[in-house]
C-alpha cells in the first residue's frame, strides 16, 4: 500500500456539493441512502449547510445557495451515467462521488437501490483491458461500480475494491493540458 511522505492524512473529512432544494436531498441522502444528518448550519444571506454520515468518520455535505444557479449538465457534471453514454465534465468541476461498498455487498446494495425506485446503471467491472470494463467478474477486475443520480443529478457510484494495488498499478504518464505525456510517476 502507498503511503503520503508529506501529510498523514485520516481519508475524506467531507465533500461539499450544492442542492437546488435541501429538504429533497435531505429525504434522499438519510431515507434512501441510509445516511445520518450529522450537522445543520444556517448560513448569514439564507444559505444552509448540511452533513450527513457516510461512514469511517467521513461526510458528504451540500450548501444550498437561494440563488443559486441551475443545474449545468454536461458542463459542471457528466451528461450520462458512465457506461450509458458522454460522461466528461468542465476542468474544476466533481464528476461524480463513489462510496466504498464491501465486495460482497456489492450486489445485494445495488438491488436494494433499485427495489427503493433508484434507477441504476448496468455494473461496471473496471479491468486493466482497451475498454476498461469488461461484462462480468474476472481475476483482472480491480473495482466493481454502479452508478445512478440523486435528485440535482449528481451522479454517484456505489464501488467495491476488488484488489489491492501495488506498484505495477501506476504504469501510465499523466497528460499535459495539450494531451502529450512525460514520464510515468512512481
Amino acid at each position: 500500500m502507498a503511503t503520503n511522505t508529506e501529510f498523514d492524512f485520516g481519508g475524506i473529512n467531507h465533500l461539499a456539493l450544492v442542492s437546488s432544494d435541501m429538504e429533497r436531498t435531505v429525504d434522499f441522502y438519510t431515507n434512501v441512502l441510509g445516511m445520518p444528518l450529522i450537522k445543520t448550519l444556517e448560513i448569514p444571506g439564507g444559505a444552509q449547510h448540511f452533513f450527513f454520515d457516510c461512514g469511517n468518520g467521513d461526510a458528504v455535505a451540500f450548501f444550498w445557495f437561494p440563488e443559486a444557479p441551475p443545474a449545468a449538465p454536461g458542463i459542471a457534471a457528466g451528461a450520462a451515467l458512465p457506461g450509458e453514454g458522454n460522461i466528461v465534465s468542465a476542468h474544476g468541476s466533481m464528476n461524480h462521488v463513489a462510496f466504498d461498498i464491501a465486495p460482497e455487498k456489492f450486489d445485494e446494495y445495488v438491488q436494494k437501490l433499485k427495489d427503493k425506485g433508484v434507477e441504476v446503471s448496468a455494473v461496471l467491472n473496471h479491468d486493466n483491458s482497451e475498454r476498461t470494463v469488461a461484462p462480468e467478474m474476472h481475476d483482472g477486475v480491480f473495482v466493481r461500480s454502479a452508478y445512478f443520480r440523486d435528485p440535482d443529478g449528481i451522479v454517484l457510484e456505489f464501488a467495491a475494491w476488488t484488489q489491492v494495488f501495488t506498484a505495477a498499478d501506476v504504469a501510465h504518464a499523466p497528460a499535459n493540458a495539450k494531451g502529450e505525456r512525460a514520464a510515468v510517476v512512481a
